[in-house]
């Protein structure tokens, strides 16, 4: 594969967009994954060189609301602390194991998702009283979140805000703000075990790196400024073409025939 200024070119705008995106409702790796298999990487080194490009991103929305006091680090401690070693132990396990299993069954959770932001009333503006406490809550989901996220990773964004919506009774503008620190912290855990294995394109994850940054930081401000208005129907849509595009590509072959 040659690294061309026309490629990185390509890939930062691909990645400012998929930041912005990804900020506000997750799905930015629909973008960029596609894009760098596109550009002739392999799919592991793809996936590897995604988690350096989005761990840029998800720094910089994480930065911003806890610079705006949207979320305290502090109160999620535990949330971090589980979601790293479930990303950790996800990234070192798909290295063993294949995906097809996941692959085939988060389509079915992106579109639950969907359908709970579709028919569920609406979020409010404040949070209320959890439904579970935060350490089972922190054990649970960010473990289990963060052990996908290392796995497999499609859908992490919408699948946190859900949880924390549902189970945690955040309002869906804390609910964003806690996800992003708890994607940042599984992409990042996930990260460090790819480099160990050596597996990122630097070139084109630091390029793209730059790209998601300044993305993500418009993305996080449009989510202070405006709210649930952007947020919620982005989730939706989000989550419906990131389902549409995995049962796509599993049974492609069979809507085809159909046609």
């Amino acid at each position: 594969m040659e690294i061309t200024l026309q490629l990185l070119t390509i890939l930062f705008f691909v990645a400012a967009a998929a930041g912005f995106i990804d900020a506000m409702a997750g799905g930015g790796g629909m973008l960029t994954v596609p894009a760098l298999l596109a550009a002739g990487v392999p799919p592991t080194q793809a996936l590897a060189t995604n988690k350096l490009q989005s761990s840029f991103g998800s720094f910089s929305a994480s930065l911003y609301f806890v610079r705006n006091r949207i979320v305290d680090v502090k109160e999620i401690r535990w949330h971090i602390l589980f979601t790293f070693i479930g990303a950790a132990l996800g990234a070192e396990l798909v290295q063993y194991v294949g995906a097809s299993l996941l692959t085939s069954l988060i389509p079915v959770f992106l579109i639950a998702i969907s359908m709970y932001f579709l028919l569920a009333p609406k979020t409010k503006e404040v949070s209320g009283d959890p439904r579970i406490s935060e350490l089972t809550f922190a054990l649970c989901v960010g473990g289990g979140v963060g052990f996908y996220d290392g796995f497999f990773g499609p859908g992490t964004g919408s699948i946190f805000t859900v949880c924390f919506v549902a189970l945690g009774h955040k309002s869906i503008v804390d609910a964003t703000a806690r996800t992003k620190v708890l994607n940042f912290t599984s992409n990042f855990a996930a990260l460090l075990f790819f480099i160990f294995a050596g597996l990122p394109i630097w070139e084109l994850g630091l390029t793209m790196a730059v790209g998601n940054f300044i993305g993500a930081r418009l993305g996080a401000k449009m989510v202070v400024t405006k709210g649930s208005a952007w947020i919620r129907p982005m989730v939706i849509t989000m989550s419906m073409l990131m389902a549409l595009k995995l049962l796509w590509e599993q049974h492609q072959q069979w809507f085809l025939s159909i046609l």
